[in-house]
This record gives C-alpha cells, structure tokens and sequence, in this order.
C-alpha cells in the first residue's frame, strides 16, 4: 500500500522550476530515501508533503487526501512529522518541555478548560506528558528530560528533534539529513534508531548525503537531479546506475 503518493508534482517559482514532474510512492514499512546533488529539489518535496509550498502542477496526497491546499497543522493530524537540516529546537526549554510541543496539533481542551484546570484538561495534559516521556525513552533521552535543550551536545540535539518528531504520533515520519554532523559513532546508533521507527510502524521518507547511511537503510532511493527524478531503485540498482554516478561525481568520471 502506497501511503505517499507524488504524481508528475511541478513546482515552479516564477522563472525557477524547482520540481519537473516528479512521481514516487512511499509504501507500507519502507524506508525510502530521497538523494541527490545541492539543488536537486530535495527539500522542495518535504515542502510540498509538509504544507510550507503549493504544487504547480501534478497531485500530492497523502492515504489519498490532498495535500495541496492543506495547512500545516492539519498534515501533522493527517500522521505526518518531520525533522530539519538545521535543527530547530527551543533553546531555552527543556528536552521534555521541546518534546511535548509536538502533542499541540492533537490537544482538545480550550482555554476554558485550562483556566478552569478543568479534571479533562488534567487528563489530556498527563496523556501528553506520558506520550512525551515515551518519546524521549525511546530515542534514550528520557534521563535528560530536565536538561535544556542549549545544553545538549550536538548529536543528542539531532535525536532530541526526532524524539520531538514521534511524540506528535505519526504514521509517516520525514527526516532531513538526519546524519549530518554526527560522527561515526552516532551515525551507527542513528541507523539502529531509524531501523527501530520502522519497526514501530512507522514509515520513513529521509533524504541524507550520507551514503553508507543511505545504503545501510533504505529499502528504495529515489534519485534527484536539477528538480527531476533521474533514477529509482534498490541501493544496489542505484549504486551501479550510470546517470546517478555522472551526477554526482561529473560526466567525465
């Protein structure tokens, strides 16, 4: 089952054609990685899933609703979470304070309720509470839940976000190079994480430079170049695929 689905997606910005009929799906437990050259219009697609831009031409949707058109929030309810390239986290709070953010988009008491401290809004607060601490737990952040988020070292910022990310309970999860900035060792321990997201059924659409991380994980890579997809298929059909390999190291190569 094709839970993503990108059908001939344009995205042009006047003169700049950011995407050029681009087609791919996402499908039932798969990790599926999305590569390509600087410019390739890689974060153009997370995008155009997430909301931030609207498709010129072609369809996106996501369990068959729509995406365009759709705001932010609502993809986040519809089971969609993503992380970013540069981290954005809140500095100044606390790792489970950054984390439980995420539960927002899925709250329903009002202000009424929470001026009231109302026995609901009590309820739905510890549930947030509890699903966040689960969050931290399983990205093994859960004893730094107090420490704030300017004090963690570089790569516990990078699986803070995720924690972030799968708090709000997603069924596809979006990670922009995930990778980047880690050294080997937490790149190795990433892996497994991914490997456990997917496990815990939830889809994942990364994009990466990494290779070895790419390869170690994905199950397909699609292949960007210029706004266009030049190739798809398994690491092995991509890593022996004469249009990838002039991509990115250059025709003379």
């Amino acid at each position: 089952m094709a839970h993503l689905v990108f059908d001939d997606v344009s995205v042009s910005f006047g003169g700049l054609q950011a995407l050029s009929e681009v087609s791919f799906d996402l499908r039932d437990g798969e990790i599926l990685g999305l590569i390509g050259p600087n410019g390739a219009g890689k974060t153009t697609v997370f995008n155009v899933i997430t909301g931030v831009y609207r498709v010129s031409a072609g369809r996106a949707a996501y369990d068959g609703k729509p995406l365009a058109g759709t705001p932010p929030h609502r993809i986040l309810r519809m089971g969609l979470a993503r992380t970013f390239q540069n981290i954005r986290l809140f500095q100044n709070m606390t790792a489970l304070e950054n984390v439980m953010i995420a539960q927002h988009g899925r709250t329903r008491a009002g202000v009424f309720g929470a001026v009231l401290r109302l026995p609901s809004q009590k309820a739905e607060e510890a549930r947030i509470r509890e699903k966040s601490r689960w969050a931290l737990d399983f990205m093994g952040l859960l004893d730094l839940e107090g420490e704030e988020a300017r004090n963690l070292p570089y790569g516990l910022q990078r699986r803070l976000e995720i924690s972030r990310a799968l708090a709000s309970e997603p069924s596809t999860i979006l990670l922009d190079e995930p990778a980047a900035g880690l050294n080997p060792t937490e790149s190795a321990a990433l892996m497994g994480d991914i490997q456990r997201i997917r496990e815990h059924g939830v889809n994942v659409l990364m994009v990466e430079h990494d290779m070895k991380v790419v390869m170690g994980l994905c199950t397909r890579i699609v292949v960007l170049e210029h706004g266009e997809k030049i190739a798809e298929g398994t690491p092995a059909e991509i890593r022996s695929n004469q249009r990838v390999i002039e991509a990115y190291l250059g025709t003379s190569h």
